[in-house]
């Protein structure tokens, strides 16, 4: 049985040894692929209004992990924005749906009217449908905005829901 809940200080070992290694491969995230263990904490470790969930097995294996914040500050905090990490030994499992599922109703209930996502690459398909089949439209999509490492120059999808 996978649970979701948030994260504590002592998760962080178990979601920096997944994170770095899919932040390094430089396939899915906008992030400096040598991105430090200082810097991922404290972009990834979220203080309110943020909040930091990780999806737990019923031995408290950290399976994956999500964050969620404002999107913007000020008049546009209404909508919501996340990122999400499955560790790849444990995806094909759901971890990634049901931490989209836990996000949407947690956002719903800090008082987010929308969510949007800013850079979803286009070639991680597995992601692109997911977000499509929890409600997501994609917005647009900005060309050759992300240089994958093995496909080049490709788009990043901008993809929003309402709440």
């Amino acid at each position: 049985m996978v649970r979701v809940r948030e994260a504590v200080a002592d998760d962080w070992p178990a979601i920096w040894a997944f994170l770095r290694d899919i932040v390094s491969a430089g396939e899915t995230f906008c992030w400096s692929r040598d991105v430090t263990e200082a810097a991922a904490r404290a972009a990834w470790m979220h203080q309110p209004p943020g909040r930091t969930l990780v999806a737990v097995d019923e031995n408290g294996l950290v399976l994956g992990t999500a964050e969620i914040h404002p999107n913007q500050g000020g008049p546009g905090s209404h909508v919501a924005n996340a990122g999400f990490m499955v560790d790849p030994r444990h995806s094909g499992r759901g971890v990634g749906r049901l931490l989209g599922e836990r996000v949407l109703e947690w956002a719903r209930a800090d008082g987010y009217r929308a969510m949007q996502f800013n850079a979803v690459v286009e070639t991680n398909t597995g992601a692109v449908a997911l977000w499509r089949s929890l409600g997501f439209e994609i917005l647009t999509t900005v060309p050759e905005a992300f240089e994958h490492p093995k496909e080049g120059l490709v788009g990043l999808h901008v993809m929003h829901r309402r709440l």
